[in-house]
């Protein structure tokens, strides 16, 4: 199928990007393309104009600040995933983003646009909420941050503003802890049929502090709340993260059911990631 007709514009800068968002009604922003293009096509999305924000360089980079890592949104999967600045603190990131897709997706997909999109089954998503992730971004009334727990508000839904564009993630620094993400992918597209993230900070065998985040699992990433409560003091043995995860579907009212995996399935999954993660993480 074809896209309907639209205007394209290419942006040279972030204030110019704003701008060209603010002044037309029905404007999308176009980063790698790899999710926006097919809705085009299948005539789910119909932009009137479309802005392009790929050749702003100065929203492709990884660098360190004050302890924190920070992520600008133009930055690509693999350039994320092949970044020794990340696996050294974020391996959940960097695990997050070495799954997405296949290489050519990798390759040209960044973290604004899947952040942006909010995919219910996106591998950012998890990493993002478990690592306690701020997302930075620009609008016409100038520089805010929103908390990635604020930042997904449904089904391919976030909290941005219709003329906001992402210009960076912040993750704090690791503080000692250790992150991974295990994932259970639907074979033909690679996304997430469920993803965990694990951020564990472990002293002397015993959980000292847990943050557990899903994807695919629900319209949005999820914390496991009950999880992390049930880790923290306990031993980080086999049996300690069994009975934790034996608390990964509590208080989850609204588990997705499609034609890739029944809800029951789901929960199932959740439990056996919930293990997987906080194994590697803890040990």
């Amino acid at each position: 199928m074809f896209p309907g007709e639209f205007e394209y514009h290419r942006a040279t800068s972030t204030d110019e990007a704003v701008r060209l968002l603010a002044d037309n009604d029905g404007a999308k922003l176009l980063a790698g393309g790899h999710s926006l293009l097919p809705m085009m096509k299948l005539r789910l999305a119909v932009p009137t104009v479309l802005v392009d924000i790929g050749s702003i360089e100065e929203l492709a980079f990884v660098r360190q600040d004050n302890g924190d890592l920070v992520i600008g949104s133009m930055t690509t999967h693999a350039d994320i995933a092949a970044s020794e600045t990340v696996a050294a603190g974020h391996g959940a990131l960097a695990e997050a983003a070495a799954s997405i897709g296949d290489v050519q997706v990798r390759n040209l997909g960044t973290i604004g646009g899947s952040l942006a999109h909010a995919d219910p089954a996106a591998d950012y998503a998890a990493a993002a909420l478990a690592l306690d992730a701020q997302i930075e971004v620009l609008g016409p009334d100038g520089e805010r941050s929103i908390a990635a727990a604020d930042f997904f508000a449904g089904l391919l839904t976030t909290s941005l503003a219709p003329a906001e564009l992402i210009t960076g993630v912040r993750f704090p620094g690791a503080g000692g802890a250790t992150s991974v993400y295990e994932k259970f992918a639907q074979p033909a597209s690679g996304f997430a049929i469920v993803g965990v993230a694990a951020e564990i900070k472990a002293d002397g065998g015993s959980c000292a502090a847990a943050r557990i985040a899903a994807t695919g699992i629900s319209d949005r990433p999820v914390r496991l709340s009950q999880v992390e409560a049930a880790l923290v003091g306990a031993a980080l043995d086999d049996d300690g993260i069994a009975a934790a995860a034996e608390h990964a579907d509590a208080g989850l009212t609204d588990v997705r059911s499609d034609m890739y995996a029944a809800q029951d399935y789901r929960r199932h999954l959740l439990g056996v990631l919930v293990r997987r993660a906080v194994t590697r993480a803890g040990s």
